[in-house]
């Protein structure tokens, strides 16, 4: 595991997360919690997509790729259990 691609990924991941709160208000955990779950999901998810796609996308594009996808995903989900719960 790389450190630096590892912060790249958080980092994509919280801007995935606070994009897609931004555009998903329903689901939205508000600017801190969109950029936290974010982050882990970049983190989290990124390394599963950087080690399956890692053959297709190298290097930073992949980091990037794989980080903001995962934020997003992450997000998404937590999102939809906070608005379940919340009935």
């Amino acid at each position: 595991m790389d450190l630096a691609g590892l912060l790249v990924q958080a980092v994509s991941g919280a801007v995935g997360g606070s994009a897609v709160g931004a555009g998903a208000k329903k689901y939205s955990l508000g600017a801190v919690g969109n950029a936290i779950a974010g982050a882990v999901g970049g983190g989290i998810l990124g390394q599963l997509v950087g080690t399956y796609a890692g053959q297709m996308i190298e290097g930073w594009v992949g980091d990037i790729v794989g980080g903001g996808v995962g934020g997003i995903v992450l997000t998404l989900i937590a999102g939809l259990i906070r608005d379940m719960t919340a009935k």
